[in-house]
């Protein structure tokens, strides 16, 4: 199975949306955004990949158990959750933890690594061009990290009512499997996950028929059969480093990359809100691509959510206290 990159559900305690407030932290760690968001920025300045690979952290971590921090525990033991088939190729833990470091040195035992991880997504959306948004924080850690609780991670090869079924009982919206969907408007993804899509499509070996004509050689040529499985390509053709509404364009025309993508536009009600934010007098009239993604975001974020007495504040986010 190949994990879609975008998944955004909590395993056991379901939707749980918590008591979060915007400026949580302005008492007791008054700096704490303006921390992260310069660990951020450094990260950033040095790697492109840093914007793509935090949004990615903060969609999975929510994705087992909730936003609670429980993907950056590295205990050693291969039971840890961040080892999951599902969570491969998750990186940005190094940044997590500088963040961590800073913060610790001024407000010692106070900022919960979950809110570093949710902090650090909307800080990455901002450098690439995004909308700055809010984020709710007071999150507290996870106590559990167990790579049997990420089993059933939402797939990019999975059918549009699969994906709408797995998003549905999260509590989470037809749009909302949009809207998160079309964070892909930055990063890449390796031509490991291009494979089948393009070479064992159908039982003849034939691609994908809702691959745009003019792109199928395109993405042949960059991910040719028997190639190199590590090349990458960005997920949102023309613009993979902007974050925009160029994924959702792709989409409509057939330029999707990623299969799950395509199938967007292969259902009524995804159709649908794919196509809502290109109306004739779009953006003046009608939905705004920001501001939707943004409150998708926020939603996303709280799911699972310990707050208040639950879980704890982890001195370091790879170890248990």
């Amino acid at each position: 199975m190949v994990p879609l990159l975008i998944l955004i559900f909590s395993c056991l305690i379901g939707v749980s949306q918590g008591q979060l407030q915007v400026s949580f932290y302005a008492n007791t760690c008054p700096n704490a955004e303006t921390i992260v968001r310069r660990v951020v920025s450094e990260a950033a300045a040095s790697d492109e990949n840093t914007a793509p690979v935090l949004l990615r952290l903060h969609f999975h971590d929510c994705f087992v158990q909730g936003c609670d921090g429980s993907i950056l525990i590295n205990t050693g033991l291969e039971s840890d959750e961040r080892l999951a088939f599902g969570h491969q190729g998750v990186r940005g833990f190094d940044i997590i933890d500088r963040a961590k470091t800073q913060l610790e040195a001024v407000c010692p035992g106070t900022v919960s690594c979950a809110d570093i991880v949710a902090l650090a997504a909307r800080d990455a959306v901002v450098l690439t061009n995004g909308p700055l948004y809010e984020v709710p924080t007071g999150r507290r850690d996870g106590v559990v990290s167990n790579i049997a609780l990420a089993d059933n991670m939402p797939d990019i090869t999975d059918s549009i009512d699969i994906l709408k079924a797995k998003f549905s009982e999260k509590g989470l919206s037809e749009k909302d499997l949009v809207l998160l969907s079309a964070a892909h408007t930055i990063g890449t993804t390796a031509c490991f996950f291009m494979t089948d899509r393009l070479y064992k499509f159908t039982a003849g070996g034939g691609s994908d028929t809702s691959i745009n004509p003019e792109f199928l050689p395109e993405l042949k040529a960059t991910c040719p059969e028997n190639g190199d499985i590590n090349a990458r390509l960005p997920m949102d053709r023309g613009s993979g480093q902007t974050f925009d509404k160029q994924i959702l364009q792709n989409i409509r025309s057939g330029f999707a990359v990623l299969q799950s993508d395509a199938r967007l536009y292969e259902d009524a009600a995804t159709k649908n809100v794919v196509d809502s934010y290109f109306g004739l007098l779009n953006p003046f009239l009608g939905p705004s691509f920001e501001s939707d993604f943004a409150s998708a975001m926020v939603k996303m974020g709280k799911i699972g959510v310990l707050t208040g007495s639950e879980g704890r504040i982890r001195r370091v986010c790879s170890a248990f206290n």
